[in-house]
């Protein structure tokens, strides 16, 4: 799980309920914030005008994917320069073809494939642009996936002001009656309030941490496809290692286990 993403949504629900109740009326003020009416023109309208957009396969895909915020993700740039140090040890000592049984297993389809194509003999240049071509299709894949949530946001206090502006026609279709104004002006503020919140609290902190996401898994891959060049070139273990290493900090560089060095002789 990742924890950040589960803390900081949590915590700013949980703030702002804190508010709300630390009040006066306790628990009880929370009534003055719900409204079916609201949510239905905000959520409801965001959500439509999104649909319209997009098709119906990409809508619920893009949708789907708030889980990965809350999975930590299974990138090891680390371990993945580990293992690709071992693979040009074996490659190094057993030949290329070797590592056809060492891509048994790898549970990383994108780096199975590259030592496959490694394996049959491919053009280091056809080689890299097969991986390239894949990597951009699942940059794309993701950034799409992204622009939803980013669209979701932007739509959000878009609907709210839909909302306020017809709680306030509402309000002043009704100025006769003076005890309404302060009850109508505070159901057409929640509008507002909702496309905020909606905005600010769910789509926003989503779509910056599937960009985070994807900028981590496309390092990765990039350090997967150098690697994989490098070891079909036959540079030495310890020359691929400084190499893949300049992708990380500093920091980063530290995790990477002492077993990954020797076998340059």
């Amino acid at each position: 799980m990742d924890l950040a993403s589960i803390i900081g949504i949590v915590g700013c629900i949980g703030l702002v309920v804190f508010a709300i109740v630390s009040g006066d009326s306790g628990f009880a003020a929370m009534s003055n914030f719900l409204d079916g009416q609201s949510a239905l023109i905000t959520i409801g309208g965001a959500m439509c005008a999104i649909l319209a957009s997009n098709t119906i396969q990409s809508f619920v895909g893009g949708l789907k994917t708030i889980t990965l915020v809350f999975k930590a993700p299974a990138l090891d740039a680390p371990g993945i320069i580990a293992k690709i140090i071992e693979l040009s040890n074996v490659a190094r000592k057993e030949g290329l073809l070797a590592l056809e049984e060492a891509a048994s297993d790898l549970d990383d389809a994108f780096l199975k494939k590259g030592i496959l194509l490694i394996v049959d003999g491919t053009d280091p240049d056809l080689v890299r642009a097969i991986l390239e071509t894949e990597m951009v299709a699942i940059d794309d894949r993701h950034r799409s996936n992204i622009g939803l949530w980013q669209d979701i946001a932007s739509m959000g206090p878009a609907w709210g002001m839909i909302g306020t502006l017809v709680g306030l026609i509402n309000m002043l279709q009704a100025l006769d009656d003076p005890s309404s104004i302060g009850p109508s002006m505070a159901v057409a503020l929640i509008t507002t309030l909702y496309g905020s919140m909606m905005a600010n609290w769910i789509c926003t902190p989503v779509a910056s941490k599937l960009k985070l996401n994807n900028a981590s898994e496309m390092q990765v891959k990039e350090i997967m496809i150098e690697g994989l060049l490098s070891i079909q070139a036959g540079e030495n273990p310890r020359v691929i290692e400084e190499k893949l290493k300049s992708f990380l900090s500093p920091q980063a560089r530290e995790n990477i286990g002492s077993d990954s060095e020797g076998g340059g002789e």
